[in-house]
Protein backbone atom coordinates (compact mmCIF):
# COMPACT_ATOMS: atom_id res chain seq x y z
CA UNK A 1 0.00 0.00 0.00
CA UNK A 2 1.30 3.45 -0.85
CA UNK A 3 2.42 5.95 1.90
CA UNK A 4 2.36 9.31 0.87
CA UNK A 5 -0.57 11.18 1.46
CA UNK A 6 -2.55 12.02 -2.09
CA UNK A 7 -3.47 15.13 -3.63
CA UNK A 8 -7.34 15.66 -4.77
CA UNK A 9 -6.14 17.19 -8.71
CA UNK A 10 -4.50 13.26 -9.15
CA UNK A 11 -6.99 11.26 -8.02
CA UNK A 12 -6.24 8.62 -11.30
CA UNK A 13 -3.62 7.55 -9.33
CA UNK A 14 -5.53 6.08 -6.67
CA UNK A 15 -6.26 2.66 -5.95
CA UNK A 16 -9.56 2.09 -5.55
CA UNK A 17 -8.93 -0.80 -2.82
CA UNK A 18 -6.32 1.27 -0.03
CA UNK A 19 -7.48 4.91 -1.43
CA UNK A 20 -3.89 5.62 -1.56
CA UNK A 21 -1.38 6.49 -4.40
CA UNK A 22 -0.48 3.07 -6.51
CA UNK A 23 2.24 0.98 -5.36
CA UNK A 24 3.15 -1.69 -8.57
CA UNK A 25 -0.10 -1.08 -9.63
CA UNK A 26 -0.99 -4.10 -12.22
CA UNK A 27 -4.23 -4.34 -14.71
CA UNK A 28 -6.89 -6.80 -14.19
CA UNK A 29 -8.65 -8.48 -17.66
CA UNK A 30 -11.59 -6.10 -17.08
CA UNK A 31 -8.98 -2.99 -17.46
CA UNK A 32 -8.86 -1.75 -14.36
CA UNK A 33 -6.41 -0.94 -12.02
CA UNK A 34 -4.91 -1.60 -8.26
CA UNK A 35 -2.44 -2.33 -6.06
CA UNK A 36 -0.49 -5.66 -6.66
CA UNK A 37 -0.56 -6.29 -2.76
CA UNK A 38 -4.00 -4.76 -2.68
CA UNK A 39 -5.88 -6.91 -5.27
CA UNK A 40 -3.72 -10.08 -4.38
CA UNK A 41 -5.19 -9.55 -0.39
CA UNK A 42 -8.76 -8.78 -1.98
CA UNK A 43 -9.19 -12.29 -2.89
CA UNK A 44 -6.80 -14.02 -0.63
CA UNK A 45 -9.36 -12.52 1.82
CA UNK A 46 -13.06 -13.38 -0.97
CA UNK A 47 -14.66 -16.67 -1.81
CA UNK A 48 -14.15 -15.80 -5.63
CA UNK A 49 -12.51 -13.75 -8.03
CA UNK A 50 -14.65 -10.63 -8.55
CA UNK A 51 -13.27 -7.13 -9.47
CA UNK A 52 -13.46 -4.63 -6.92
CA UNK A 53 -14.40 -1.81 -9.63
CA UNK A 54 -16.82 -3.30 -12.10
CA UNK A 55 -17.38 -6.39 -10.15
CA UNK A 56 -16.79 -8.46 -12.91
CA UNK A 57 -16.45 -12.30 -11.62
CA UNK A 58 -13.60 -14.79 -13.16
CA UNK A 59 -13.66 -18.40 -13.33
CA UNK A 60 -10.08 -18.78 -12.18
CA UNK A 61 -7.68 -16.65 -11.01
CA UNK A 62 -6.80 -13.59 -13.47
CA UNK A 63 -2.82 -13.07 -14.83
CA UNK A 64 -2.18 -9.70 -12.95
CA UNK A 65 0.75 -7.60 -15.49
CA UNK A 66 2.16 -4.62 -14.23
CA UNK A 67 0.95 -1.45 -15.43
CA UNK A 68 4.72 0.41 -16.49
CA UNK A 69 3.07 3.36 -17.66
CA UNK A 70 0.75 4.53 -14.37
CA UNK A 71 3.76 2.91 -12.27
CA UNK A 72 6.08 5.59 -14.00
CA UNK A 73 3.52 8.50 -13.11
CA UNK A 74 2.92 7.08 -9.78
CA UNK A 75 6.51 6.74 -8.94
CA UNK A 76 7.05 10.78 -10.29
CA UNK A 77 3.91 12.03 -8.27
CA UNK A 78 5.31 10.14 -5.33
CA UNK A 79 8.91 11.77 -5.50
CA UNK A 80 7.21 14.99 -6.37
CA UNK A 81 4.99 14.71 -2.91
CA UNK A 82 7.99 13.53 -0.98
CA UNK A 83 10.01 17.04 -2.15
CA UNK A 84 7.07 19.45 -1.63
CA UNK A 85 6.53 17.57 2.14
CA UNK A 86 10.55 17.98 3.11
CA UNK A 87 10.64 21.29 1.51
CA UNK A 88 7.43 22.52 3.76
CA UNK A 89 8.09 20.30 6.78
CA UNK A 90 9.47 23.85 8.88
CA UNK A 91 6.24 25.68 7.91
CA UNK A 92 2.74 24.85 9.18
CA UNK A 93 1.07 27.01 6.56
CA UNK A 94 3.03 25.30 4.37
CA UNK A 95 2.22 21.82 5.81
CA UNK A 96 -1.03 22.36 5.07
CA UNK A 97 -0.87 23.35 1.66
CA UNK A 98 1.00 20.50 1.20
CA UNK A 99 -1.62 17.76 2.10
CA UNK A 100 -4.15 19.89 0.32
CA UNK A 101 -5.88 21.67 3.06
CA UNK A 102 -7.44 25.10 2.48
CA UNK A 103 -6.10 28.13 4.36
CA UNK A 104 -8.34 30.93 6.40
CA UNK A 105 -7.63 34.08 3.87
CA UNK A 106 -8.15 36.54 7.55
CA UNK A 107 -5.82 35.41 9.23
CA UNK A 108 -2.61 37.31 9.87
CA UNK A 109 0.78 35.74 10.73
CA UNK A 110 0.25 31.74 11.16
CA UNK A 111 -2.62 31.10 9.08
CA UNK A 112 -5.20 28.58 10.47
CA UNK A 113 -7.16 25.89 8.63
CA UNK A 114 -10.43 27.37 6.79
CA UNK A 115 -13.61 25.31 7.62
CA UNK A 116 -16.00 27.09 5.05
CA UNK A 117 -15.63 29.22 1.57
CA UNK A 118 -18.14 31.20 1.11
CA UNK A 119 -19.32 31.83 -2.81
CA UNK A 120 -20.70 35.30 -2.56
CA UNK A 121 -17.32 37.12 -0.87
CA UNK A 122 -15.10 34.47 -2.45
CA UNK A 123 -13.19 34.13 0.97
CA UNK A 124 -12.45 31.30 2.63
CA UNK A 125 -12.72 31.40 6.70
CA UNK A 126 -11.41 29.75 9.39
CA UNK A 127 -13.91 29.01 12.68
CA UNK A 128 -13.08 32.45 13.91
CA UNK A 129 -13.65 34.41 11.13
CA UNK A 130 -16.39 32.55 9.76
CA UNK A 131 -18.38 33.49 12.66
CA UNK A 132 -20.42 37.02 11.71
CA UNK A 133 -21.76 34.72 8.37
CA UNK A 134 -23.10 32.53 11.56
CA UNK A 135 -24.58 35.01 13.27
CA UNK A 136 -25.38 37.92 11.56
CA UNK A 137 -28.82 38.09 8.97
CA UNK A 138 -27.42 39.54 6.17
CA UNK A 139 -24.41 37.24 5.88
CA UNK A 140 -26.23 34.16 7.03
CA UNK A 141 -27.90 34.34 3.69
CA UNK A 142 -24.48 33.94 1.78
CA UNK A 143 -23.64 30.55 0.28
CA UNK A 144 -21.19 28.63 2.33
CA UNK A 145 -19.60 25.32 1.04
CA UNK A 146 -16.65 22.95 2.07
CA UNK A 147 -13.43 25.00 1.78
CA UNK A 148 -12.14 25.02 -1.61
CA UNK A 149 -9.26 26.83 -2.95
CA UNK A 150 -9.47 29.34 -6.13
CA UNK A 151 -12.95 30.28 -6.03
CA UNK A 152 -12.49 32.72 -8.66
CA UNK A 153 -12.41 29.95 -10.30
CA UNK A 154 -16.01 28.67 -8.99
CA UNK A 155 -17.91 31.90 -10.27
CA UNK A 156 -19.45 32.49 -13.61
CA UNK A 157 -17.30 35.42 -15.19
CA UNK A 158 -20.19 36.89 -16.96
CA UNK A 159 -23.31 36.38 -14.18
CA UNK A 160 -21.04 36.58 -10.93
CA UNK A 161 -23.08 33.66 -9.67
CA UNK A 162 -21.60 29.97 -8.43
CA UNK A 163 -21.04 27.65 -11.32
CA UNK A 164 -23.71 24.84 -10.06
CA UNK A 165 -24.63 23.30 -13.35
CA UNK A 166 -22.92 21.42 -16.34
CA UNK A 167 -24.31 22.50 -19.81
CA UNK A 168 -23.85 19.44 -22.13
CA UNK A 169 -24.33 21.07 -24.90
CA UNK A 170 -21.32 23.19 -24.26
CA UNK A 171 -19.71 21.30 -22.75
CA UNK A 172 -19.02 23.57 -19.95
CA UNK A 173 -20.19 24.64 -16.19
CA UNK A 174 -22.51 27.50 -15.88
CA UNK A 175 -23.97 29.34 -13.30
CA UNK A 176 -27.90 29.23 -12.67
CA UNK A 177 -28.42 32.84 -14.91
CA UNK A 178 -27.06 31.26 -17.75
CA UNK A 179 -29.73 29.13 -19.11
CA UNK A 180 -32.12 31.90 -18.83
CA UNK A 181 -29.79 34.03 -20.61
CA UNK A 182 -27.16 32.88 -22.88
CA UNK A 183 -27.88 28.74 -23.33
CA UNK A 184 -31.64 28.83 -23.75
CA UNK A 185 -31.81 25.97 -25.82
CA UNK A 186 -28.77 24.16 -24.06
CA UNK A 187 -28.89 20.65 -21.80
CA UNK A 188 -28.61 20.69 -18.90
CA UNK A 189 -27.47 18.58 -15.69
CA UNK A 190 -26.41 19.34 -11.70
CA UNK A 191 -22.91 19.74 -11.37
CA UNK A 192 -23.09 16.27 -9.75
CA UNK A 193 -25.30 14.07 -12.13
CA UNK A 194 -22.31 15.80 -14.68
CA UNK A 195 -19.29 14.61 -13.21
CA UNK A 196 -20.57 10.85 -12.61
CA UNK A 197 -20.85 10.84 -16.50
CA UNK A 198 -17.44 12.28 -17.12
CA UNK A 199 -16.22 9.80 -14.76
CA UNK A 200 -18.09 6.45 -16.31
CA UNK A 201 -16.62 7.70 -19.43
CA UNK A 202 -13.26 8.63 -18.21
CA UNK A 203 -13.44 4.74 -16.69
CA UNK A 204 -14.09 3.80 -19.98
CA UNK A 205 -11.64 5.99 -22.02
CA UNK A 206 -8.97 4.62 -19.12
CA UNK A 207 -9.90 0.98 -20.27
CA UNK A 208 -10.00 1.59 -23.66
CA UNK A 209 -6.24 3.10 -23.16
CA UNK A 210 -5.29 0.03 -21.03
CA UNK A 211 -6.15 -2.02 -23.50
CA UNK A 212 -4.28 -0.42 -26.01
CA UNK A 213 -1.56 -0.09 -24.21
CA UNK A 214 -1.41 -3.94 -23.95
CA UNK A 215 -2.19 -4.54 -27.19
CA UNK A 216 0.91 -2.52 -28.09
CA UNK A 217 3.20 -4.19 -25.32
CA UNK A 218 2.29 -7.77 -26.97
CA UNK A 219 2.68 -6.33 -30.46
CA UNK A 220 6.73 -5.05 -29.22
CA UNK A 221 6.42 -8.92 -27.79
CA UNK A 222 5.61 -10.41 -30.95
CA UNK A 223 8.26 -8.14 -33.11
CA UNK A 224 10.88 -9.07 -30.59
CA UNK A 225 10.06 -12.85 -31.12
CA UNK A 226 9.98 -12.15 -34.73
CA UNK A 227 13.68 -11.02 -34.23
CA UNK A 228 14.80 -13.93 -32.69
CA UNK A 229 13.12 -16.16 -34.88
CA UNK A 230 15.17 -13.61 -37.74
CA UNK A 231 18.16 -14.14 -35.95
CA UNK A 232 17.84 -18.22 -35.77
CA UNK A 233 17.07 -18.39 -39.39
CA UNK A 234 19.83 -15.98 -40.20
CA UNK A 235 22.19 -18.39 -38.22
CA UNK A 236 20.60 -21.36 -39.58
CA UNK A 237 20.95 -19.69 -43.12
CA UNK A 238 25.13 -18.19 -42.04
CA UNK A 239 25.86 -21.85 -40.89
CA UNK A 240 24.44 -23.85 -44.07
CA UNK A 241 26.11 -21.48 -46.68
CA UNK A 242 29.52 -21.27 -44.67
CA UNK A 243 29.64 -25.26 -45.18
CA UNK A 244 28.59 -24.94 -49.02
CA UNK A 245 31.42 -22.24 -49.55
CA UNK A 246 33.90 -24.00 -47.78
CA UNK A 247 33.05 -27.46 -50.04
CA UNK A 248 33.71 -24.35 -52.74
CA UNK A 249 36.66 -23.02 -51.52
CA UNK A 250 38.33 -26.81 -51.05
CA UNK A 251 37.29 -28.03 -54.32
CA UNK A 252 38.97 -25.01 -55.86
CA UNK A 253 41.87 -25.35 -54.06
CA UNK A 254 41.96 -29.42 -54.52
CA UNK A 255 41.41 -28.40 -58.70
CA UNK A 256 44.88 -25.68 -58.42
CA UNK A 257 46.63 -28.37 -56.23
CA UNK A 258 46.10 -31.03 -59.15
CA UNK A 259 46.45 -28.55 -61.62
CA UNK A 260 50.05 -27.90 -59.85
CA UNK A 261 50.79 -31.16 -59.47
CA UNK A 262 50.16 -32.21 -63.27
CA UNK A 263 52.16 -29.14 -64.86
CA UNK A 264 55.27 -30.54 -62.04
CA UNK A 265 54.51 -33.97 -63.52
CA UNK A 266 54.91 -33.23 -67.23
CA UNK A 267 58.03 -30.91 -66.29
CA UNK A 268 59.48 -33.85 -64.15
CA UNK A 269 59.13 -36.72 -67.34
CA UNK A 270 60.44 -34.00 -69.64
CA UNK A 271 63.79 -33.59 -67.17
CA UNK A 272 64.37 -37.35 -67.36
CA UNK A 273 63.65 -37.46 -71.13
CA UNK A 274 66.48 -34.97 -71.17
CA UNK A 275 68.92 -36.65 -69.00
CA UNK A 276 68.51 -40.03 -71.09
CA UNK A 277 69.35 -38.16 -74.51
CA UNK A 278 72.34 -36.64 -72.46
CA UNK A 279 73.38 -39.60 -71.55
CA UNK A 280 73.29 -41.20 -74.86
CA UNK A 281 74.84 -38.54 -76.51
CA UNK A 282 77.70 -37.91 -74.21
CA UNK A 283 78.49 -41.87 -74.72
CA UNK A 284 78.32 -41.52 -78.38
CA UNK A 285 80.79 -38.65 -78.38
CA UNK A 286 83.51 -40.80 -75.64
CA UNK A 287 83.32 -43.47 -78.50
CA UNK A 288 83.77 -41.02 -81.13
CA UNK A 289 86.66 -39.48 -79.04
CA UNK A 290 88.14 -42.49 -78.81
CA UNK A 291 88.42 -43.50 -82.52
CA UNK A 292 89.46 -39.92 -83.54
CA UNK A 293 92.30 -40.22 -81.19
CA UNK A 294 93.03 -44.38 -83.02
CA UNK A 295 92.45 -42.51 -86.43
CA UNK A 296 95.00 -40.03 -85.77
CA UNK A 297 97.62 -42.47 -84.42
CA UNK A 298 97.12 -44.75 -87.13
CA UNK A 299 97.33 -41.57 -89.94
CA UNK A 300 100.79 -41.23 -88.96
CA UNK A 301 102.10 -44.85 -89.78
CA UNK A 302 104.45 -45.82 -92.59
CA UNK A 303 103.86 -49.22 -92.47
CA UNK A 304 101.62 -50.37 -95.33
CA UNK A 305 100.05 -53.64 -94.06
CA UNK A 306 99.47 -52.55 -90.88
CA UNK A 307 97.90 -49.63 -91.74
CA UNK A 308 95.31 -51.44 -93.72
CA UNK A 309 94.91 -54.07 -91.40
CA UNK A 310 94.46 -51.66 -88.74
CA UNK A 311 91.74 -49.60 -90.41
CA UNK A 312 89.43 -52.51 -91.86
CA UNK A 313 89.30 -53.54 -87.97
CA UNK A 314 88.67 -49.99 -86.36
CA UNK A 315 85.49 -50.20 -89.04
CA UNK A 316 84.89 -53.17 -87.66
CA UNK A 317 84.91 -53.09 -84.11
CA UNK A 318 83.90 -48.82 -84.02
CA UNK A 319 81.03 -48.69 -86.63
CA UNK A 320 80.27 -44.91 -86.76
CA UNK A 321 77.05 -43.90 -85.02
CA UNK A 322 73.90 -44.11 -87.64
CA UNK A 323 71.40 -41.80 -85.14
CA UNK A 324 69.89 -38.59 -86.39
CA UNK A 325 69.87 -36.19 -83.54
CA UNK A 326 68.36 -33.61 -85.94
CA UNK A 327 64.94 -35.13 -85.46
CA UNK A 328 65.09 -35.19 -81.56
CA UNK A 329 63.74 -32.38 -79.48
CA UNK A 330 62.32 -31.31 -75.91
CA UNK A 331 59.42 -29.23 -76.36
CA UNK A 332 56.78 -29.96 -73.65
CA UNK A 333 53.71 -28.45 -74.21
CA UNK A 334 51.23 -27.24 -71.74
CA UNK A 335 48.72 -26.10 -73.98
CA UNK A 336 45.41 -26.77 -72.61
CA UNK A 337 46.36 -27.29 -69.41
CA UNK A 338 44.49 -24.86 -67.65
CA UNK A 339 41.39 -24.64 -69.58
CA UNK A 340 40.88 -28.80 -69.40
CA UNK A 341 41.68 -27.91 -65.00
CA UNK A 342 38.67 -25.09 -65.48
CA UNK A 343 36.39 -26.79 -67.34
CA UNK A 344 36.76 -30.21 -64.81
CA UNK A 345 36.57 -27.17 -61.60
CA UNK A 346 33.47 -25.93 -63.52
CA UNK A 347 31.94 -29.82 -63.11
CA UNK A 348 33.12 -30.22 -60.06
CA UNK A 349 31.53 -26.70 -59.01
CA UNK A 350 28.43 -27.20 -60.71
CA UNK A 351 27.72 -30.28 -58.61
CA UNK A 352 28.48 -28.88 -55.57
CA UNK A 353 26.05 -25.59 -56.23
CA UNK A 354 23.53 -28.10 -56.73
CA UNK A 355 23.65 -29.84 -53.12
CA UNK A 356 21.84 -26.70 -51.80
CA UNK A 357 18.97 -26.82 -53.89
CA UNK A 358 18.91 -30.38 -54.17
CA UNK A 359 18.54 -30.30 -50.53
CA UNK A 360 15.90 -27.19 -50.23
CA UNK A 361 14.32 -29.49 -52.46
CA UNK A 362 13.88 -32.65 -50.66
CA UNK A 363 13.03 -30.43 -47.44
CA UNK A 364 9.67 -29.48 -49.32
CA UNK A 365 8.92 -32.36 -50.68
CA UNK A 366 8.65 -33.64 -46.81
CA UNK A 367 5.27 -31.91 -47.10
CA UNK A 368 4.03 -33.68 -50.23
CA UNK A 369 0.20 -33.82 -50.54
CA UNK A 370 -2.09 -36.02 -52.70
CA UNK A 371 -3.91 -33.65 -55.04
CA UNK A 372 -6.64 -35.00 -57.71
CA UNK A 373 -8.23 -32.74 -60.35
CA UNK A 374 -11.68 -31.49 -59.23
CA UNK A 375 -14.27 -32.56 -62.07
CA UNK A 376 -17.04 -30.22 -60.71
CA UNK A 377 -14.76 -26.91 -61.13
CA UNK A 378 -13.40 -28.63 -64.52
CA UNK A 379 -13.90 -26.36 -67.67
CA UNK A 380 -16.60 -28.43 -69.81
CA UNK A 381 -14.06 -28.83 -72.62
CA UNK A 382 -11.29 -30.20 -70.32
CA UNK A 383 -11.61 -34.02 -70.10
CA UNK A 384 -10.11 -35.47 -66.88
CA UNK A 385 -8.74 -39.52 -66.35
CA UNK A 386 -10.55 -41.23 -64.11
CA UNK A 387 -8.23 -41.27 -61.29
CA UNK A 388 -8.06 -37.45 -61.41
CA UNK A 389 -4.48 -37.41 -61.91
CA UNK A 390 -4.20 -36.33 -65.88
CA UNK A 391 -6.08 -34.03 -67.61
CA UNK A 392 -5.84 -31.89 -71.19
CA UNK A 393 -8.37 -29.85 -73.55
CA UNK A 394 -10.70 -32.07 -75.35
CA UNK A 395 -14.61 -32.41 -76.66
CA UNK A 396 -17.22 -30.17 -74.84
CA UNK A 397 -19.15 -32.06 -72.42
CA UNK A 398 -22.24 -31.79 -71.16
CA UNK A 399 -21.68 -31.30 -67.61
CA UNK A 400 -24.01 -28.89 -64.68
CA UNK A 401 -22.59 -25.12 -64.97
CA UNK A 402 -22.26 -25.05 -61.28
CA UNK A 403 -20.82 -22.00 -59.10
CA UNK A 404 -17.87 -23.74 -58.72
CA UNK A 405 -17.52 -24.46 -62.72
CA UNK A 406 -14.89 -22.23 -64.43
CA UNK A 407 -16.90 -21.44 -67.91
CA UNK A 408 -14.45 -18.80 -69.39
CA UNK A 409 -10.85 -20.06 -68.93
CA UNK A 410 -9.92 -23.54 -69.64
CA UNK A 411 -9.32 -24.14 -65.97
CA UNK A 412 -9.77 -26.64 -63.01
CA UNK A 413 -9.10 -26.87 -59.34
CA UNK A 414 -7.88 -29.50 -57.14
CA UNK A 415 -9.84 -31.37 -54.78
CA UNK A 416 -7.94 -30.77 -51.72
CA UNK A 417 -8.35 -27.49 -50.22
CA UNK A 418 -6.04 -25.45 -47.49
CA UNK A 419 -5.75 -22.81 -44.56
CA UNK A 420 -2.86 -23.27 -42.38
CA UNK A 421 0.51 -25.19 -42.79
CA UNK A 422 2.46 -26.74 -45.46
CA UNK A 423 1.63 -28.51 -48.75
CA UNK A 424 3.80 -29.39 -52.10
CA UNK A 425 3.04 -31.31 -55.12
CA UNK A 426 4.33 -31.72 -58.33
CA UNK A 427 2.87 -31.67 -62.21
CA UNK A 428 4.18 -33.09 -65.43
CA UNK A 429 4.31 -30.65 -68.39
CA UNK A 430 6.85 -32.19 -70.55
CA UNK A 431 5.62 -31.53 -74.55
CA UNK A 432 3.20 -29.03 -73.51
CA UNK A 433 3.55 -25.47 -74.83
CA UNK A 434 1.20 -23.62 -72.90
CA UNK A 435 0.20 -23.93 -69.52
CA UNK A 436 -0.40 -22.32 -66.32
CA UNK A 437 -0.38 -23.73 -62.76
CA UNK A 438 -0.13 -22.53 -58.73
CA UNK A 439 -2.83 -22.00 -56.12
CA UNK A 440 -6.02 -19.26 -56.28
CA UNK A 441 -8.37 -18.80 -53.24
CA UNK A 442 -11.58 -19.90 -52.73
CA UNK A 443 -13.64 -16.88 -53.88
CA UNK A 444 -11.91 -16.30 -57.61
CA UNK A 445 -14.08 -15.47 -59.87
CA UNK A 446 -14.91 -18.78 -62.33
CA UNK A 447 -17.09 -17.11 -64.91
CA UNK A 448 -15.14 -14.05 -66.48
CA UNK A 449 -11.63 -14.38 -68.53
CA UNK A 450 -8.34 -13.42 -67.06
CA UNK A 451 -4.94 -13.63 -66.63
CA UNK A 452 -4.06 -11.74 -63.43
CA UNK A 453 -1.87 -12.08 -60.74
CA UNK A 454 -1.82 -12.90 -56.78
CA UNK A 455 -3.59 -9.15 -56.48
CA UNK A 456 -6.97 -11.25 -57.36
CA UNK A 457 -5.99 -14.30 -55.54
CA UNK A 458 -3.89 -16.30 -57.70
CA UNK A 459 -0.51 -17.06 -57.44
CA UNK A 460 0.92 -18.84 -60.48
CA UNK A 461 3.19 -19.25 -63.64
CA UNK A 462 2.85 -19.06 -67.17
CA UNK A 463 4.35 -20.78 -70.16
CA UNK A 464 3.02 -19.33 -73.15
CA UNK A 465 5.98 -20.60 -75.42
CA UNK A 466 8.31 -23.20 -75.37
CA UNK A 467 11.18 -21.86 -72.73
CA UNK A 468 9.24 -18.37 -72.33
CA UNK A 469 7.85 -18.63 -68.92
CA UNK A 470 6.36 -15.93 -66.19
CA UNK A 471 5.30 -15.57 -62.62
CA UNK A 472 2.61 -13.66 -62.58
CA UNK A 473 3.22 -11.50 -60.09
CA UNK A 474 2.46 -7.31 -59.25
CA UNK A 475 3.90 -6.99 -62.93
CA UNK A 476 4.78 -9.83 -65.72
CA UNK A 477 8.54 -11.43 -64.08
CA UNK A 478 10.16 -14.05 -67.43
CA UNK A 479 12.01 -16.34 -65.41
CA UNK A 480 14.95 -17.57 -67.30
CA UNK A 481 15.11 -21.82 -67.47
CA UNK A 482 18.72 -23.70 -68.21
CA UNK A 483 16.61 -26.82 -70.15
CA UNK A 484 13.20 -27.38 -71.02
CA UNK A 485 10.96 -28.20 -68.44
CA UNK A 486 9.49 -31.54 -67.42
CA UNK A 487 7.93 -31.24 -64.20
CA UNK A 488 7.20 -28.45 -61.85
CA UNK A 489 7.02 -28.36 -57.87
CA UNK A 490 4.62 -26.18 -56.36
CA UNK A 491 4.77 -25.43 -52.08
CA UNK A 492 3.05 -23.25 -50.01
CA UNK A 493 3.62 -21.72 -46.37
CA UNK A 494 0.14 -20.38 -45.41
CA UNK A 495 1.47 -18.83 -42.24
CA UNK A 496 4.52 -17.44 -43.87
CA UNK A 497 2.71 -16.36 -46.84
CA UNK A 498 4.75 -18.03 -48.71
CA UNK A 499 4.29 -19.50 -52.76
CA UNK A 500 7.59 -21.23 -54.53
CA UNK A 501 8.14 -23.26 -57.75
CA UNK A 502 10.56 -25.39 -58.42
CA UNK A 503 12.28 -26.80 -61.38
CA UNK A 504 12.46 -30.90 -60.57
CA UNK A 505 14.54 -32.30 -62.41
CA UNK A 506 17.38 -29.31 -62.17
CA UNK A 507 16.68 -29.12 -58.55
CA UNK A 508 16.32 -25.08 -59.34
CA UNK A 509 14.17 -22.95 -57.47
CA UNK A 510 12.20 -20.62 -60.32
CA UNK A 511 10.53 -18.23 -58.09
CA UNK A 512 8.82 -17.35 -55.27
CA UNK A 513 5.74 -15.13 -53.99
CA UNK A 514 6.71 -13.82 -50.46
CA UNK A 515 4.84 -11.25 -47.98
CA UNK A 516 1.22 -12.87 -49.07
CA UNK A 517 -1.59 -11.97 -46.96
CA UNK A 518 -3.42 -15.02 -47.43
CA UNK A 519 -7.37 -15.17 -45.77
CA UNK A 520 -9.42 -17.84 -47.28
CA UNK A 521 -8.59 -21.25 -48.17
CA UNK A 522 -5.97 -21.99 -50.78
CA UNK A 523 -6.75 -24.73 -54.05
CA UNK A 524 -4.19 -26.03 -56.43
CA UNK A 525 -4.69 -24.43 -59.80
CA UNK A 526 -4.26 -25.26 -62.94
CA UNK A 527 -4.92 -24.27 -66.92
CA UNK A 528 -4.68 -26.24 -69.98
CA UNK A 529 -5.19 -23.43 -72.96
CA UNK A 530 -6.59 -24.64 -76.27
CA UNK A 531 -4.91 -27.65 -77.88
CA UNK A 532 -3.11 -28.27 -81.00
CA UNK A 533 -0.12 -30.54 -82.56
CA UNK A 534 2.19 -28.65 -80.37
CA UNK A 535 0.29 -28.40 -76.82
CA UNK A 536 -1.29 -31.85 -76.89
CA UNK A 537 0.48 -33.40 -74.42
CA UNK A 538 -1.50 -34.00 -70.90
CA UNK A 539 -0.83 -32.01 -67.73
CA UNK A 540 -0.01 -35.09 -65.04
CA UNK A 541 0.03 -34.39 -60.93
CA UNK A 542 3.03 -37.01 -60.60
CA UNK A 543 3.60 -38.94 -56.78
CA UNK A 544 6.90 -37.47 -55.37
CA UNK A 545 10.51 -39.52 -56.95
CA UNK A 546 12.00 -40.59 -53.28
CA UNK A 547 15.65 -40.50 -55.84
Amino acid sequence: MAAVNYLPSEDQFLCSICLDVFTDPVTTSCGHNFCKNCINEHWNTHDQYQCPMCEMVFDTRPELHINTFISKMAAQFKQTAQQKATNSSSSLEQHLSTTGEVLCDLCTGTKLQALKSCLVCLVSYCETHLEPHLTMSGLKRHQLIDPVANLEDRMCLKHDKPLELFCKTDQTCVCMLCPVLDHRTHEFVPLKEGYEQKKATLWKTEAEVQLMIQKRQLKIQEIKDLVDLSKENADREIAEGVQVFTSLKESVEKAQANFIDTVKEKQEMTEKQAEGFTRELEQEISGLMKRSTELEQLSHSEDHLHFLQTVQSLNTLHPTPTKNWTEVSICPSYKGTVMRAVSQLGETLSAEMKKPFIAELKRVQQYAVDVTFDPDTAHPKLSLSDDGKQMNHGAKKNVPDNPERFSVNLCVLGEQSFSSGKFYYEVQVEGKTKWELGVTRQSINRKTNFIVGHLYGKWSILLRNVNEITALDVSLVPLSLKSQLRKVGVFVDYEDGLVSFYDVDAAALMYSFTGCNFTERLFPYFRAFKSDDENSARMIICPISED
